[in-house]
C-alpha cells in the first residue's frame, strides 16, 4: 500500500512538473516573439537571460541545498569550460534572430534537426557510431522540416539559417556539457549557473558597445509612458531560468526515454500554442510537415534508446544469476538499469578497492544530471579461485553503459 502511495505521488510530481514545463516554455516563446517583433535587439534580450541565470540561480540553488564547490583546474577551465560559456551566448543570440524573423512554429519545427546535428558531430568529434535504426530515423526529419521550409508562409532565410545555426551550437553545447559533468561531477544547475555568469561577464562589454545606446534611444522602450517593454524583457527573463531548471528536473526525474517523449510533445505544444494566440498563418501541408519532423524525433529517441539497452547488456564481465562459477573469480551485477559501474579495480581477496561510477542513476533514470553516486549496495563479489591472479591485483573493466540526455532547452 505503502510503495502504491509513493509510486502515485511520483507520478503526480512528475506530470505536475511536465505541465509547468509546457506552460512556461509555450509562454516564453510567445512573450518573446512579442517582445521581437517591438523590440528588435536580440542581443539584449539574450543579456537580460544571462542576467536571470546569474541573479537567480545563486539563492535559489543554495535554498535547494545545490553543491557549490567543484575541483576544476584552471586550464580545464579555459580550455572547455569559457568555449562553453562562448557557445551558450552565440546560440541564445542566433535563436532570438530566429524568433524575430520567423514565425514560432516553423522555429521549433526546424529545431527538431537537433538529433540530426548530433549524430553527425558526435560521429566526428567522438567517433561514435550508430545503429541502422538510429539513421533510418532521421530520414522523416529531414523531410519533414523540408516539407515544412517549402510550404512556409512567412519564410526567411536569414531565419532558417539563424535557427539551423543555433541548432548546431546547442548540439555541441549537449556534447561538451556532457563531458564536463562526467569529468567533474559537477551538478547539472550549478553548470548551468556558472555559464550563464561567465557569459554575462565576458559579453558585457561588447553588449554595452554594440546595443546600448541603441536600446536607450528606441522609442518602443518607454513608448507614450508605458513600460510594457521591460515588463516583457523581465517576463522572457525569468521564464527562460525556470524553463532551464523545470527542464533539468523532469530529466533527473525519468528514464531518457520519458523524457525524450515528453521533450517532443512540449515542442507540439509549443507549436500549437503559438499558432492559437499568435495566429501566423499555415496550410495543411505545411502542418503535416511540422508533425512529420516532430515525429521523426520520437523515432531518433526511440531507436537511440533501444541502442543503450543492448549496449548494457554488452559487458566484459561475466555474469551470474544464482551460483558463483567453478572457474576464475569474478563481480556479479544485478540485471538493472540502476547499477551502471564505469570500472571495478579488485585485488586477489576479491574486494573491491575502487567502484565510483561517473553515471549517476538516481530514480532508474541512468541519468548523468541526477545528484549522487550510483547505490552499489547489492553488488555481489566473488573470490577468485583461479591461482593465475597476479599478486600485484588485477581490474576488470566495463564499457561506458549509458549516454545521458539533453543538457539545454
Amino acid at each position: 500500500m505503502a510503495v502504491d502511495s509513493k509510486q502515485t505521488k511520483e507520478l503526480v510530481t512528475v506530470l505536475s512538473l511536465c505541465l509547468m514545463l509546457y506552460i512556461v516554455s509555450s509562454s516564453n516563446n510567445v512573450i518573446g516573439k512579442m517582445l521581437l517583433s517591438d523590440f528588435p535587439f536580440p542581443m539584449t534580450v539574450t543579456m537580460v537571460q544571462l542576467t536571470s541565470i546569474s541573479l537567480y540561480s545563486g539563492p535559489f540553488f543554495r535554498l535547494l541545498g545545490v553543491r557549490r564547490f567543484v575541483d576544476i583546474s584552471w586550464r580545464y577551465y579555459f580550455r572547455i569550460i569559457v568555449p562553453l560559456a562562448l557557445g551558450k551566448f552565440l546560440a541564445s543570440v542566433l535563436n532570438h534572430v530566429s524568433l524575430w524573423k520567423i514565425s514560432v512554429s516553423y522555429a521549433h519545427t526546424v529545431k527538431a534537426t537537433m538529433p540530426l546535428f548530433t549524430v553527425v558531430l558526435s560521429r566526428i568529434i567522438m567517433g561514435e557510431k550508430q545503429t541502422g535504426k538510429v539513421y533510418m530515423s532521421l530520414v522523416p526529419i529531414i523531410v519533414g522540416v523540408a516539407i515544412a521550409t517549402l510550404t512556409e508562409l512567412s519564410f526567411d532565410m536569414a531565419g532558417l539559417i539563424s535557427t539551423l545555426t543555433a541548432t548546431l551550437g546547442l548540439s555541441l553545447q549537449n556534447i561538451f556539457s556532457k563531458k564536463v559533468l562526467h569529468d567533474t561531477s559537477m551538478h547539472h544547475l550549478r553548470l548551468l549557473h556558472i555559464l550563464g555568469r561567465l557569459a554575462l561577464c565576458m559579453f558585457l562589454p561588447i553588449w554595452m558597445y554594440f546595443d546600448l545606446a541603441a536600446v536607450l534611444s528606441h522609442p518602443n522602450l518607454f513608448k507614450n509612458g508605458s513600460y510594457r517593454t521591460l515588463i516583457l524583457l523581465w517576463a522572457d527573463g525569468g521564464l527562460n531560468w525556470l524553463q532551464n531548471v523545470l527542464a533539468f528536473s523532469v530529466m533527473s526525474l525519468v528514464s531518457p526515454l520519458t523524457y525524450a517523449v515528453a521533450s517532443a510533445s512540449k515542442r507540439l505544444f509549443v507549436i500549437g500554442i503559438s499558432l492559437f494566440i499568435l495566429g501566423n498563418p499555415v496550410t495543411t501541408v505545411n502542418v503535416i510537415g511540422m508533425m512529420m519532423a516532430v515525429f521523426g524525433v520520437l523515432l531518433y529517441n526511440k531507436a537511440k534508446y533501444d541502442a543503450r539497452q543492448t549496449e548494457k547488456k554488452q559487458t566484459v564481465l561475466p555474469m551470474t544469476q544464482d551460483r558463483p562459477q567453478s572457474h576464475k573469480g569474478y563481480v556479479s551485477l544485478p540485471s538493472s538499469p540502476h547499477h551502471n559501474l564505469n570500472y571495478l579495480e579488485r585485488s586477489t581477496n576479491g574486494n573491491v578497492s575502487s567502484n565510483r561510477s561517473y553515471a549517476p542513476s538516481q530514480n532508474g533514470s541512468g541519468n548523468i544530471l541526477t545528484n549522487g553516486w550510483a547505490d552499489h549496495s547489492n553488488v555481489h563479489i566473488h573470490p577468485p579461485i583461479n591461482n593465475n591472479v597476479s599478486n600485484n591485483g588485477y581490474v576488470y573493466r566495463e564499457k561506458k553503459l549509458s549516454k545521458p540526455n539533453i543538457l539545454f532547452v
